[in-house]
């Protein structure tokens, strides 16, 4: 029986990607543990499995942290700016790869700068006065959309510049209008990379911290993330309730992500890839 020897870069490789998931792994084993700990067991924040495993504090932390109107929020604002960034994105990029002008190429890369350049909170402010948007469940839609766009249209712009320009000559020899076009024809290609767009957008926005903590004012429309500051006292924090609201905040993360991995490898990939 032969055995290849493996060769020490590949090794090395190796071992410091086992150590990079471990390391990343520590604060979700610490969260687990903590979140089925008594509360003086939780005080120390370690990684001593708990005395005695607790459940009760999911229950509590849904009843006391009101996570079921929390969760609602969070389904909407990721769902509804979901589905606004990728229609958006989609009709974007399909006009950035049909008209190769330099007028429309310096747009494209002054809007795909969005993904690299820092928001000014200030300014941003600023207009959702303006637009009295503060404290409005549409208004952190629309952010969410906007923080979102810049990505997308880079993700799928890849993948339209894939699709020859003769189903486009042949659907407009045929009578279609820019808009049938887009929907009838260019549309339904699209749907391997629409699955990676719309899983990596939608986790985005359910994990989104700062947009809500800034620019929503009322508990009752508070997301998932911001329910952790239900269990922050002047005096005390009670780490076994946090650590619950956290798993509970993320589970539905890692069941989406493991769910769907495989589409959002497949749609990465389709638009990397070049014909």
């Amino acid at each position: 029986m032969n055995i290849k020897r493996i060769p020490p870069f590949v090794l090395f490789k190796n071992i410091v990607a086992w150590l990079l998931s471990i390391i990343m792994l520590v604060p979700l084993a610490l969260i687990v543990m903590t979140a089925f700990k008594s509360g003086q067991d939780a005080v120390t924040l370690s990684f001593a499995l708990p005395k005695q495993w607790d459940v009760s504090n999911l229950t509590t932390v849904i009843e006391r942290g009101r996570l079921y109107r929390g969760f609602l929020n969070s389904f909407l604002y990721a769902g509804a700016g979901t589905v606004m960034t990728v229609m958006l994105a989609s009709m974007a990029s399909y006009m950035f790869s049909r008209r190769r002008t330099r007028g429309s190429q310096i747009l494209y890369f002054f809007l795909v700068l969005g993904i690299v350049l820092p928001t000014n909170y200030v300014a941003l402010m600023k207009v959702m006065q303006v637009l009295h948007l503060i404290n409005q469940r549409i208004g952190i839609i629309f952010l969410y959309t906007a923080t979102q766009i810049p990505f997308m249209v880079f993700l799928i712009y890849g993948f339209v510049s894939r699709i020859p320009i003769s189903l486009d000559e042949a659907a407009v020899m045929d009578g279609c209008g820019p808009l049938r076009l887009f929907f009838s024809v260019i549309f339904p290609l699209l749907k391997p990379v629409f699955i990676s767009a719309g899983v990596l957008c939608f986790l985005n926005m359910w994990n989104e911290f700062i947009l809500p903590l800034y620019f929503l004012n009322a508990t009752d429309k508070w997301p998932m993330t911001l329910a952790v500051y239900n269990f922050f006292g002047q005096f005390g924090r009670q780490w076994n309730l946090i650590c619950a609201n956290v798993l509970l905040t993320i589970l539905p993360v890692i069941i989406v992500y493991l769910l769907c991995q495989k589409h959002i490898v497949g749609g990465l990939t389709a638009g990397a890839v070049k014909g």
